[in-house]
């Protein structure tokens, strides 16, 4: 008989690109900081949502770690100051990274953050299972937090999280936090509420050094968006128009809005404007799935077995942006051109500037951009941490 491949006791199929095999280091020859100013570790980095939103308040994303060969090379390539680690975090000794930064000079770390995997927590995965081995990662992030003792730690996830195995790993976590010695606040959190024009939500755990004279407990900040959310077409209307397997290296249109002004770095912001416009290449879908795209109206499902891929509607922030797998197709089709989104579009509806480049191919960039965390949601949490930490100093 067939083996099932949603059968939750099948092992989830690894991609090519992850590498688990050996550990290499990017980026150590060219690596510099200021040493008066924050420091942050970024752990399952991922692409880098964490480290832009962190950067924006003011930290340095000294190191970060993953496995994903892809966002790594994504992530050393925006960050080329700092070194970058590809390989099993299992395998990286927080020992070892502690060494290597202090010979760098980097003799204090303010902030460790870690986007742990969230496919086994996802109510997206198919293959949903309490016991899938990525649901215990969180235990090597704890690893660096012993070691490293930062004033504030922060890891976040999926909602699925809240009701994995009855809320078993919620409350370890906690518990994990405070025996290291961190009061530790959880929130469910809008990335919407934030400005990010996008409905995700995302559990964040918020964990400060006790004793170090920092705000306990930690406050979240209230989402200044909530009565009007950013839309689609607050996110990518000034992007060129492309038809099927087109692209655009240059802005045709001004900006339209404060949020197009912001990702193009043109705001008195932390964020660099780009020289060209980057990653704006259409999907190459054959002739029957741009005919399906073209009849289906705003809003509405493309497949009648994937409700979750719809044609965006125009005037609504977007659905919850997915990974989509190893080999993931087109999510969204664009609301009113004939075709899925850009990585660049993706980007825009995640919160990457769009002075931020992706790379791996459209396929890997869709794991990328679906994976990562958006940088303004991050951005609202950690602002008033590196406020927090400068007062103190």
């Amino acid at each position: 008989m067939a083996e099932n491949i949603w059968d939750n006791n099948v092992p989830v199929e690894k991609s090519a690109y992850i590498k688990d095999e050996n550990v290499t280091f990017f980026n150590i020859d060219n690596f510099e900081f200021d040493p008066s100013g924050l420091t942050m570790l970024d752990l399952f980095c991922g692409a880098g949502g964490f480290s832009v939103g962190c950067s924006w308040a003011g930290f340095q994303p000294v190191l970060g770690i993953d496995h994903f060969s892809p966002a790594m090379k994504t992530w050393c390539y925006n960050h080329p100051k700092s070194i970058g680690c590809l390989g099993d975090i299992k395998k990286i000794s927080a020992d070892t990274i502690a060494k290597i930064l202090n010979e760098k000079g980097v003799k204090h770390i303010n902030l460790i953050t870690a986007g742990v995997p969230c496919q086994g927590f996802s109510i997206a995965n198919r293959k949903h299972n309490d016991n899938d081995e990525r649901n215990f990662l969180f235990l090597e992030f704890m690893k660096y937090v012993k070691v490293f003792q930062p004033e504030y730690i922060i890891l976040e996830n999926v909602s699925g999280m809240r009701s994995t195995a009855g809320g078993h790993f919620e409350k370890e976590i906690k518990k994990y936090m405070e025996s290291l010695g961190y009061d530790t606040s959880i929130k469910l959190l809008n990335a919407a509420d934030f400005g990010v024009p996008q409905i995700r939500m995302r559990l964040l755990f918020v964990g400060v050094k006790k004793g170090a004279k920092l705000t306990i407990p930690y406050h979240f900040p209230a989402g200044k968006f909530k009565s009007h959310y950013r839309t689609v077409e607050d996110a990518i209307s000034d992007l060129p128009e492309l038809k099927n397997n087109e692209k655009s290296l240059k802005y045709t249109k001004p900006s339209l809005n404060e949020y197009q002004m912001l990702m193009k770095g043109e705001l008195p912001f932390n964020i660099a404007k780009p020289s060209h416009l980057m990653n704006h290449i259409a999907p190459n879908h054959p002739p029957s799935t741009v005919k399906r795209i073209k009849e289906t109206k705003e809003g509405e499902a493309m497949y009648s077995n994937f409700k979750q891929r719809i044609r965006l509607k125009h005037d609504l922030p977007s659905p919850t942006q997915l990974a989509g797998g190893i080999r993931p197709q087109f999510q969204f089709g664009h609301p009113s051109q004939d075709r899925g989104l850009t990585i660049r579009e993706r980007a825009r509806i995640q919160s990457f500037p769009d002075s931020y480049c992706f790379f791996g191919g459209i396929v890997q960039e869709r794991v990328q951009t679906g994976n990562a965390v958006p940088p303004l949601l991050i951005y609202n949490i950690v602002q008033s941490i590196a406020e927090d930490i400068k007062k103190r100093s």
